[in-house]
């Protein structure tokens, strides 16, 4: 590798970064059962190595230059993967970062009204099943996705990141079938009839439009 990356060594940047993105992650996802912690766990490792390659050392880039010959003599060696393997410089990672940022916040934004909801349920002693509920069962892990998917799969792909990505959808996937089974035990007939009527991550063919148009702050409108 003949130049810098531009966008490595800042490592106090990192580090800031690492600490917000951590402190929202324990916010909101509050874990208290050892499965909970052990999902949260996976998310700050992926938090941890995005960001610590973003702003500090791009590792990836390094390992597949040293090992795999990446570099070629192109001239087109980023700090982005994506830009690098296809090969078209700063034009690919401005591409890959504005795609990963529309999913990371539009994730983002869908988890937190799903959390709003849940919570406004949870409050109200009921089933919470309008809103986001009311088009997936668990829109809070389906924004949990989107928002991973962007940021460390699209915007600034890493060897981890790419690694760690479905090892966390399926934690989360059999952390909310533990989760079903107490809330059939409280709800009943009434969950497992939710259950059979509304899909688990994504909504139905025809409804991504409904969910993302509910993901915003109107007040929910009545299913």
């Amino acid at each position: 590798m003949e130049r810098g990356f531009e966008h490595s060594g800042a490592w106090i940047i990192a580090l800031f970064v690492i600490v917000i993105a951590s402190w929202l992650l324990y916010k909101y996802m509050a874990p208290k059962t050892w499965r909970e912690w052990a999902g949260a766990g996976l998310i700050q490792a992926f938090i941890i190595a995005l960001y610590a390659e973003m702003y500090g050392f791009p590792l990836t880039i390094y390992l597949m230059v040293r090992f795999l010959g990446l570099d070629s003599g192109s001239g087109d060696l980023n700090a982005n993967l994506w830009s690098t393997l296809v090969g078209v410089g700063e034009t690919g990672m401005m591409i890959s970062m504005i795609v990963g940022y529309i999913l990371l916040f539009g994730g983002f934004g869908i988890f937190i009204q799903g959390w709003r909801q849940l919570y406004r349920a949870k409050e109200e002693d009921r089933l919470a099943t309008d809103g986001l509920y009311g088009l997936v069962r668990h829109p809070q892990y389906t924004g949990l996705f989107i928002g991973l998917f962007g940021e460390g799969v699209i915007h600034w792909p890493t060897i981890f990141s790419v690694g760690l990505f479905p090892v966390i959808v399926i934690a989360y996937v059999l952390l909310a079938k533990r989760e079903e089974k107490k809330v059939i035990e409280e709800f009943g007939e009434e969950y497992l009839q939710y259950k059979r009527n509304v899909p688990a991550f994504l909504p139905a063919k025809g409804q991504w439009k409904q969910f993302l148009q509910r993901s915003g702050n109107a007040p929910d409108k009545p299913d």
